[in-house]
């Protein structure tokens, strides 16, 4: 049986992107829901796709960004014509 070196690399390639993906993911996820980059950071890097399925379910904050924006997207801004007259 011989073994491909290249087909190795390139699937611990996919996998090494598949693990970064999930930490940005998880750090995304719990700075939006009001706990802080690094922590989720840590969940993703360490658990994987587990930590990033985790923090999809961990409530958030009652003053976090998820609850008063929502997941995605950012905050609407005031209306400028108000302010200027």
């Amino acid at each position: 049986m011989t073994i491909t070196f290249a087909m190795l690399g390139a699937k611990a390639l996919w996998l090494l992107y598949l693990w970064l993906l999930a930490a940005i993911l998880a750090s995304y996820l719990s700075e939006r829901k009001g706990y802080g980059e690094k922590i989720g950071l840590a969940f993703g890097l360490l658990f994987s796709l587990l930590g990033t399925l985790a923090w999809l379910v961990w409530p958030a904050k009652p003053d976090s960004k998820w609850k008063k924006i929502g997941p995605f997207g950012r905050a609407k801004p005031e209306n400028t014509a108000q302010r200027e007259a």
